[in-house]
Order: C-alpha cells, then structure tokens, then sequence
C-alpha cells in the first residue's frame, strides 16, 4: 500500500471516529515543542490530537479579526512541512492559496472563528483575538486533545488543556496551518468587502494602515467595518 493510500484509509478510520472533517464558512473559509509529532498521549502509544491556533488582522484598521484551528494528523506533518508550509507572512498570496487547499485536504479537522469590530471595539482587541480563537476550536468537529496557541496568552475558559507558542507560526506546523487558513480565509473577506467600500483600497492593503487607507479616512470618513479605537489617530 503506497503513501497516499495509506493516508486514504487511516482518513476513513478517523472519520468513522469523529465525523467529516470539517466544511468551512462560506467564503470558500512534555510539552517539548521539538514537533507536535512527539507529543503523545500519557496513557497510550497514540498521539494526542493537537490543535494549532493562530489569528490574522489583529492590527488592521478595518474588519473583524479572524482565527484558525487545525489538527494535523502525525504522518501529515512531514507532508505539510515538505510543501512549504510556514508562517503566512512569509508566503506570497498565491503559495498561501495552493497551500490552504491542501491543508485543508490533510486535516482532521480545521475551522475558523471570528470577532467582529463591535466585539472588538467592546471587550479591546487582545479579548477580541482570543474570543476569535475560541470560536475556532470550539467550531471543531474533531474535538482535540491538546491546543498549541501562537503567542503568549491562553484562551479563557477554553475547556481544553492548551499551551502558549512564542512565534509558534515558525515553529509549529499545525500553527503555521491555522495562520495560513486564517489569512486567506480573512483576505478573501477583505476582497469582497473592497466591492462594497471601494474607496479604501482594501483589495490591496487587507485592512491595514497603508497610506492610500489613511488618505482615504481623512477623505471619506469612516464606515461600520472600521474600528474607530484604530482609527482615531487619522481622523481626529
């Protein structure tokens, strides 16, 4: 049995465990952390499954912040990393999209969270980046074992044992999934929403304070997807 359909049918074993892997939002959207693959379960030879979390837009001045979780199964790993896979600030738009579908081909489970500017503008955007992130794990089919977040805060009330991740993006490739399925999932929202608000360029800029964006605030004002706590310092 070759590679692929090895794959194929430990697939069906899991799905016959935990359901489908997930669908997506309709926009398509010892901890020794040498590698998840060595994370094991402490009353089994199997591997716990691990989710890697991670968030996109937490410094844009326009739209929600969006969050990705992404349980990767052991012997995708190496797969994933072969392919390229890494954090989504070093990929080109077009490697982060060939690289999103086949994360999204090899996941147990992958889904996306959010928290809209109101959310944000409510609780501030570090509670909001968390909320986010919640929703994404919870939203899971495949219920994990473990959470490895990027960054250096845990998500509240989560239910789920979990740990922190300095730059786990680099170092996590379940993570560096979640933060590639997080970007062009929030970047494809950015797109459609440059249909409706056209003059802030958001087609390009995704949200974020470019020039052309700050231009366009002193110009036009802001709209109900800005986030005003962001955008004062351009506007006032």
């Amino acid at each position: 049995m070759n590679h692929e359909e090895t794959r194929g049918k430990q697939k069906q074993e899991r799905r016959k465990k935990g359901g489908n892997v997930d669908t997506f939002l309709p926009l398509f959207p010892s901890l020794s952390f040498q590698g998840e693959e060595e994370i094991k379960s402490p009353v089994s030879s199997s591997p716990l499954l691990i989710a890697g979390v991670d968030e996109v837009g937490r410094g844009c001045l326009f739209g929600p912040v969006v969050a990705a979780a992404c349980i990767i199964s052991e012997e995708d790993l190496p797969h994933l990393a072969q392919l390229g896979v890494t954090d989504s600030k070093l990929l080109s738009p077009k490697m982060r999209g060939l690289l999103a579908v086949k994360i999204r081909e090899c996941a147990i489970a992958c889904q996306v969270g959010m928290a809209s500017v109101r959310e944000i503008e409510r609780l501030n955007i570090l509670q909001g980046t968390l909320l986010a992130m919640k929703r994404a794990v919870l939203r899971l089919k495949v219920p994990p074992d473990f959470c490895l977040i990027d960054g250096n805060q845990k998500i509240p009330n989560l239910g789920i044992p979990q740990e922190t991740m300095i730059k786990g993006d680099r170092n996590s490739i379940a993570i560096a999934s979640a933060s590639i399925i997080a970007k062009v999932w929030r970047d494809e929202l950015m797109i459609r929403l440059a249909d409706k608000y056209p003059e802030y360029d958001l087609q390009n800029n995704k949200g974020y304070a470019t020039i052309k964006h700050r231009e366009a605030l002193l110009r036009y004002g802001v709209t109900p997807q800005h986030r005003l706590s962001f955008c004062s310092n351009f506007i006032y």
